[in-house]
Order: C-alpha cells, then sequence, then structure tokens
C-alpha cells in the first residue's frame, strides 16, 4: 500500500495538476486580498478618483434643450436623486456660478459657502451636513459651444452601503464564478497537455519493453519525445549501443571457441581410438563424446541466439516432425520407446526457418526419449497454433519445472549425461520466431508445448 501511495505522489501529472491547482487558489486568494485592501484601507488618492469618474460619467447623459440649456436626466438616471434626495444631489451652474439647474434636494443640500462668485473649480468637494460627511466632484460639460459646470454629491454612509450590501456580495460571486472557470476551462487545458506530453512518453516506454537481447539492435526514437526527456533518450541508445557491442562481442566469443575446440577433441578422438582397447580406453572415448556434445550445443546455442541466422518461410511442420522422428528413430529403438505423430492432417504451415524448427523438434524430441520409460510412447501433436511433444516418464517436480529452460540444468532420469542445454536452445529458437514455449505436468510424464503468440 505504500508502494502504491508512493507512486501516485510521484506521477508527474499529478505534481502537474497539483501545481495548477495550488497556482489558481493562490492567485484567487490574492486577487480577494487585494480587493478587500484597497476597499478597506479607503485611500483619500483612491476615492477622489472614483467619485471624480462617477461625476464625469453621469454629466455625460445630462439632457440638453433647444436654447442649449440643460434640462435634466433620463428616467433611468433620474430616479436616484429623486427617490435618495437626502443622500445624494446634482447641480448645474454656468460660467457665472450661477445655478441653472439642480435635483429636488434643492439649495439645502449644499453647503453655504458653495455658491461663491465665478465659475467652480473642477474636482473634489468635500462637506458635512447634519453631522453627516459628503463627498462629490465638479465635472465640466461642454455643449454646443459653452461650458457647464456639474456637480454631484453623496453621502459617505451611502456609499458605504453600496460598498457593504452591493459591491462585496457581487465582487464574490464575480470571484467564484472566475474561479470555477478558470479551474473548468485551464484544468482541461492542462489535462489535454499532459495527456499531449504523455502520449511520447509512452510510446517510448513500450518501444524500451520491447527490447530483448534478440532486438539489441533497435534503438528509441527521440524526435518525437519532449526537449527535456531527449537528453534521457540519447544516454538510453548509447548505453543500448555499448549492450549490444558487449552482447555481440560474447556470442563470437562463445561460437569461436566452441569451433576451436571441435578439432582438438577430434584429434585426441582419433588418438584414444589408436589406443589398444580396454577400459580406460572406453571411458575416455565417453568423456570425449560428452565434451564433443557440449562444444556442439553451444555451437547450436550461440547461433540460435543471433536472429541474423534465421531465415522465414512458409514450412509444413508434420514434415519437419516426422524428419525429427525419422532422425531419433534409431536412439528411440535402442531405448525400447515409440514416437508417434498423433496429428491426422495432411499439411499444417507455420512460418519459421526449417532448420532452427528441426533443431527444436529434434531436441524436445531427444529429451523425450532420454526421459521415457521402455515399452511406452512419445506423442507428437500439431495444429495451427499449436505444437506439443509429450511423453509418459517420472515428470519433474513443481520446483524443478521452471528450471527446465536454464542453462545446463539437467533432470535426474535422463539416460546419458547430456549438456543441459537442449531445452535452452529450444527456448531461443522459440523467442526468435515470436513464440512460446512451455512445459506442463503430463500426469503422468511431461508435456513441451510451442504455440504462437497471437
Amino acid at each position: 500500500m505504500r508502494f502504491v501511495n508512493r507512486a501516485w505522489t510521484n506521477s508527474l501529472s499529478f505534481k502537474v495538476i497539483l501545481a495548477y491547482v495550488a497556482g489558481v487558489v493562490l492567485s484567487v486568494l490574492i486577487i480577494v486580498l487585494v480587493i478587500k485592501g484597497l476597499l478597506a484601507f479607503r485611500s483619500p488618492i483612491l476615492l477622489e478618483e472614483d467619485v471624480k469618474e462617477n461625476a464625469e460619467g453621469l454629466g455625460k447623459h445630462m439632457k440638453f434643450g433647444a436654447s442649449g440649456a440643460p434640462v435634466g436626466f433620463d428616467e433611468k438616471h433620474a430616479w436616484v436623486f429623486e427617490t435618495m434626495k437626502e443622500e445624494v444631489a446634482y447641480r448645474v451652474l454656468d460660467s457665472s456660478g450661477r445655478v441653472v439647474l439642480q435635483s429636488q434636494a434643492g439649495d439645502g443640500f449644499w453647503p453655504s459657502n458653495s455658491g461663491q462668485a465665478g465659475a467652480p473649480k473642477p474636482g473634489r468637494i468635500d462637506f458635512s451636513r447634519a453631522g453627516t460627511p459628503f463627498q462629490g466632484a465638479t465635472a465640466v460639460i461642454e455643449h454646443g459651444g459653452r461650458q457647464w459646470f456639474f456637480q454631484m454629491a453623496n453621502s459617505a454612509r451611502l456609499a458605504e452601503l453600496i460598498r457593504l450590501e452591493f459591491a462585496l456580495p457581487f465582487m464574490g460571486i464575480g470571484i467564484g464564478l472566475f474561479s470555477a472557470v478558470l479551474l473548468f476551462v485551464f484544468g482541461i487545458c492542462a489535462f489535454i497537455t499532459l495527456h499531449h506530453v504523455q502520449k511520447p512518453l509512452q510510446e517510448l516506454s513500450t518501444a524500451a519493453a520491447a527490447i530483448s537481447p534478440r532486438s539489441l539492435h533497435a534503438r528509441l526514437q527521440s524526435e518525437r519525445a519532449p526537449i527535456e526527456i531527449a537528453p534521457l533518450v540519447e544516454s538510453f541508445n548509447r548505453v543500448l549501443e555499448r549492450l549490444e557491442h558487449g552482447y555481440r562481442v560474447q556470442q563470437e566469443f562463445l561460437a569461436t571457441a566452441a569451433h576451436e575446440l571441435k578439432t582438438p577433441l577430434a584429434l585426441i578422438r582419433a588418438q584414444i581410438e589408436l589406443t589398444h582397447p580396454g577400459g580406460e580406453r572406453d571411458a575416455l572415448l565417453r568423456d570425449v563424446a560428452h565434451m564433443t556434445r557440449q562444444v556442439q550445443q553451444l555451437l547450436l546455442l550461440a547461433e540460435a541466439s543471433e536472429a541474423h541466422n534465421y531465415g522465414f518461410a512458409p514450412i509444413d511442420v508434420l514434415d519437419v516432425a516426422r524428419e525429427a522422428a525419422d532422425y531419433l528413430d534409431r536412439m528411440a529403438q535402442a531405448t525400447q520407446v515409440r514416437i508417434e505423430l498423433t496429428s491426422q492432417a495432411g499439411s499444417i504451415e507455420w512460418n519459421a526457418d526449417r532448420g532452427a524448427l528441426f533443431t527444436l523438434l529434434k531436441n524436445l524430441l531427444e529429451n523425450a526419449v532420454q526421459h521415457a520409460p521402455a515399452g511406452t510412447a512419445i506423442a507428437i501433436d500439431v495444429d495451427a497454433t499449436t505444437l506439443s511433444v509429450r511423453d509418459f516418464g517420472p515428470g519433474v517436480t513443481p520446483d524443478q519445472l521452471a528450471k527446465l529452460f536454464a542453462r545446463f540444468w539437467r533432470g535426474a532420469h535422463r539416460r546419458d549425461h547430456g549438456a543441459g542445454l537442449g531445452l535452452a536452445i529450444c527456448q531461443e529458437i522459440a523467442q526468435a520466431h515470436g513464440w512460446r514455449l512451455t512445459a506442463h505436468h503430463g500426469d503422468p510424464g511431461l508435456r513441451l508445448e510451442v504455440s504462437i503468440v497471437k
């Protein structure tokens, strides 16, 4: 469970999504704090700019009569001054400072010293009335070549009410909607981006997993990999090059050593055969035969491990099975064992290398002959996708079943002293063809099965 949790938290996707969510939350939090700070701080400079903008914006909606004089606002803007005349008011002055139009609040709304002679100066207006602070501003309106001075003021308590009861709730709703949209839209974008980024990584992972000793020549393609991953891919390819080189050197050394041993062994055998017959001579000949068999098996193993040694073509498996059975017929007769081909089909074709398929079948049959009791039969069964060889011998224990294809491992019931490489060679041949070689208990005996992997 700990591994699962660790793998989940170590996911690149999880970290990117977590960073994205944290960024969204932090951004929204900063926006909220800044707005709350501005509203709470109530900078005089900021408020002055707000009041001036309100006055200038409302002044643009002033309507003028045929004579060019201001006549008031439409119902959309006038209702505020009519219903809340104790809290907000406006008036319009001409260039001489004379009031030509004002809201229903009348002159009593404005301070007594605000009616000074001459045109008022544009800018901020602050005053108090009945202990209530008011804030306002003067804005210049130009119409028909004349200048008018629009003054508007509202109480501080009205501004505070609007801020607390209307501005903040709507601002909260706006921030909530903004956060939801940001989380949803950018979340989808992050998911698509991650999917797009992970696709070439998954392809690289699949390609890397498919590399085996038989495909060490393969290389990972770095063209589609992200720039940050490309150096890792190139490093992996260089490792594959060194690994392939080492593997080739090892295989060449194995083949060369086995080949070089064949001639000395042949000479030793010839010299022993020239000596006088006797027990020591026969024992030496058996030892030389065993060594020669091991050398031959090593050569076959080296050849089976190299993909370039195979030539694939449609091959009649039944024909090769009969050929292998005929080849081992003398050995089978010597041990009083019968080799039977149970398949009734006329022809079954597999795509294979004929020589390698013959070696595979010969080794499987030879292994069965060495373990089958006298008087029993060895069954060869072939169909379109599987090939099996079964004997009725003592079989193997469950722990030995996994060791059957290990190099140099030999069962305890063999009649001869084999090299322990026959089934390992079969495994190499099967893998080179893309087949699966498996062992199963026959109850009694052992069944070795080669199947085509679909």
